[in-house]
């Protein structure tokens, strides 16, 4: 069937109070930006939901952005029709004629905001009810706990019925939580921490560290190809590629072996956070898991996170390894995160390194080293570029490399 509209319920931002206004334009600026495609589309965001007039654009395509937008409780895709009886009866049966199936209880819902409208509520869900029994065989009422529940909305212009709810991810609209950076690796846990970050309304720029030559292209691809999969819950996410190679090659020239992952995880975050005061941030999330590897223990946490007083949030941090493995299925980032291109947190890597270093010789170290200079130089490569959702990055590069062989 074409629908005429989509009617989206808020959820959780109905617990706003006073901000909920800002609240619900930040989420309507955010379904705007992921059907912008559709620029027949009109947004009406009202203080209990948002109203998608589609205006002939496929519910199809509208319903698989909707259902990856932050802030969506539920939605439901309704038909317009006059305020005539048959009108309203030849809908609601073509409606349940689309989703009833055997065996499915049922119960009409009606709402007047009209209430010059011919027919009260009650009045109205009977002579339905009745109608669709005349038509429809084994139909059975439900009243407390129906399968389906055909909603009918009498307002001032016109009737909308729908016959569908269907649920969104909930959390909060991204951009209502502020602005923060991302560490992001090539690996299954931060584009997990990512999505997470986001879900409670964290607007991220992912930061992310490469090291040519020790580091391939495809690499650097396959961070933008993870951000671009993200990107779809946010319409748009700045990637921020750091140059990191001299700080690795001079760590590992200068300093023992065993220090030489702390070291370097705190000039990252050291960077991180240059990054995040740069463009505006409040805070830096990472993808960091309790115990999961050296760099990853409390005692390696306390010596690393000492380079700064910035809020560093791990969303994953008690999770385990086959908890962050799922929900990086379902948001469709495990495959490529799997993907054998190393990112710079592997190359260097010590065979034995600290899993309890010591804070005073984690700063004795870092200490011989021209930190200012190092974090300078790479502060001057950076490159950022937007990412806008699926962009491809990996073929690309695997062709470019053919291309020059």
């Amino acid at each position: 069937m074409e629908y005429t509209e989509v009617m989206v319920r808020y959820g959780e931002l109905s617990t706003k109070g006073k901000n909920r206004k800002d609240f619900i334009n930040r989420l309507a600026t955010n379904v705007e930006r992921v059907l912008k495609d559709f620029p027949q589309i009109e947004f009406h965001p009202r203080h209990d939901r948002m109203h998608i007039i589609l205006n002939g654009a496929p519910f199809t395509e509208v319903d698989k952005r909707l259902k990856k937008v932050f802030g969506i409780q539920t939605y439901s895709p309704a038909i317009k029709v006059t305020k005539t009886l048959e009108d309203i009866k030849r809908t609601s049966l073509e409606l349940m004629n689309e989703t009833f199936k055997p065996g499915m209880t049922f119960k009409v819902n009606t709402k007047r905001s009209d209430h010059k409208f011919e027919y009260d509520t009650n009045q109205l869900n009977n002579l339905i009810g009745d109608y669709l029994f005349d038509h429809i065989e084994h139909l059975k009422a439900e009243m407390k706990h129906p399968d389906l529940v055909l909603r009918i909305e009498v307002r001032q212009d016109a009737v909308y019925i729908s016959s569908q709810l269907l649920h969104g991810i909930g959390g909060m609209p991204v951009g209502t939580a502020g602005k923060a950076v991302m560490m992001l690796s090539g690996g299954i846990d931060s584009p997990v921490a990512s999505y997470l970050a986001m879900k409670r309304g964290v607007d991220i720029e992912m930061v992310h560290f490469f090291s040519p030559p020790y580091t391939t292209e495809k690499a650097l691809a396959k961070a933008k190809e993870l951000t671009g999969i993200l990107a779809n819950y946010a319409g748009k996410i700045n990637f921020i590629a750091v140059p990191f190679a001299e700080i690795q090659e001079t760590i590992k020239e200068k300093l023992p072996e065993g220090y030489l992952m702390t070291v370097q995880r705190r000039f990252m975050l050291q960077l991180a956070d240059r990054i995040r005061a740069m463009r505006g941030g409040l805070a830096i999330f990472n993808g960091e898991s309790v115990g999961q590897v050296a760099s990853q223990t409390l005692q390696s946490m306390v010596a690393i996170n000492d380079v700064t007083t910035t809020p560093v949030i791990r969303p994953v941090a008690t999770m385990d390894k086959t908890e962050i493995i799922k929900l990086a299925e379902d948001i469709g980032t495990f495959d490529l995160s799997i993907q054998p291109f190393e990112d710079c947190c592997t190359i260097f890597a010590p065979p034995r390194p600290k899993t309890k270093p010591k804070l005073d010789k984690a700063r004795e170290y870092e200490a011989r080293l021209d930190v200012e200079g190092l974090i300078q130089r790479a502060l001057d490569g950076i490159e950022v570029m937007p990412i806008y959702p699926n962009e491809k990055f990996i073929n690309d590069k695997i062709e470019e490399d053919q291309d020059l062989l």
